[in-house]
């Protein structure tokens, strides 16, 4: 039998970073021979395939191997296998948590002139334990549905503050638009991976890595050389360069919903844990977050530009 060369990539999502993972010694069957914490698998009909020529393809956690022993294999049996519905109903608990909070805040928090310093403070203080909670959720080893619809919460209410403020300062109608932009590209991009027009590989994967990396750390820059005095800092808030910094966020969020898709796919495909479709639901709204916030960073400056 000829040897199949295996290469490992992990996910661009960070949140998604312990998909996959070994959870404990008894559930051999979610993971290959090693801990692998965020590989994106091979697409299922590939499994038969003759691999040796093309080493660009991603190694499948969830895929039994050599050295899974018979022990293990036993263990498999008795585990509850994830489903797509699984993956669907967290997905939308979350994101339900998600909208219920960022509707509350859009009614109940002001954010006319007089509350505006309040609201503020309000959305950074939700934005920041969100951050803390999905940090926390991405280190630990399971995952806790406490933890996930805590930090969709907060997430919602910092959204919801933020979305508030944009429509009555700069269009009413921008959110509504961004909204829809974040589906339409949730849709194509569902579309195209299932049309397998992306072929998500490990160097897609490793050039998505490479290119969130440098977002956030240009993003990073700005934000402090704005802080520090530097007025506009990078440039990436204002004006034509901030939209394109934009449609990069758009374009960057688009790659992370295909690796979440593959790695769903690979995941129900191969009977991973009932528990993984959290970490699925997880992972999609803090992607599909992203996507949202540079929708309306995009649209608000083109409203922003036109008004000028």
């Amino acid at each position: 039998m000829r040897r199949t060369r295996r290469t490992d990539a992990r996910t661009s999502n960070p949140f998604l970073s312990r998909w996959g993972g070994d959870r404990d010694t008894d559930r051999a069957a979610a993971r290959a021979s090693r801990p692998v914490a965020a590989t994106v698998g091979r697409r299922p009909a590939d499994d038969d395939d003759d691999h040796d020529h093309d080493h660009d393809h991603l190694i499948n956690p969830y895929a039994q191997t050599d050295q899974i022993n018979q022990t293990d294999r036993a263990d498999r049996a008795g585990l509850t296998a994830v489903t797509m519905d699984d993956v669907v109903v967290r997905t939308a608990t979350t994101l339900g948590a998600v909208l219920l909070t960022a509707v509350l805040s859009w009614l109940l928090v002001p954010v006319d002139e007089t509350n505006i310093g309040r609201s503020y403070g309000l959305a950074t203080g939700a934005a920041l334990v969100a951050f803390v909670l999905a940090m926390i959720q991405s280190v630990k080893r399971t995952p806790s549905p406490a933890l996930i619809l805590g930090y969709a919460a907060f997430e919602g209410v910092f959204l919801g503050v933020l979305s508030s403020t944009v429509s009555t300062y700069i269009a009413a109608g921008v959110v509504v638009q961004a909204v829809l932009g974040t589906f339409a590209v949730s849709a194509g991009v569902l579309v195209a991976y299932r049309m397998r027009w992306i072929r998500v590989t490990q160097r897609f994967a490793g050039f998505v890595g490479a290119a969130a990396t440098g977002f956030v750390l240009l993003l990073f820059a700005d934000l402090l050389l704005s802080a520090f005095g530097a007025g506009d800092g990078l440039g990436f808030r204002s004006g034509g360069l901030g939209i394109a910094f934009g449609l990069v966020g758009i374009v960057l969020g688009a790659a992370f919903l295909a690796l979440d898709f593959k790695q769903i796919e690979d995941a129900v495909a191969y009977g991973a844990p009932r528990e993984e479709a959290w970490l699925a639901a997880f992972g999609l709204t803090t992607t599909l977050v992203w996507i949202y916030l540079e929708v309306l960073r995009v649209l608000s400056l083109f409203n922003f530009n036109s008004d000028n």
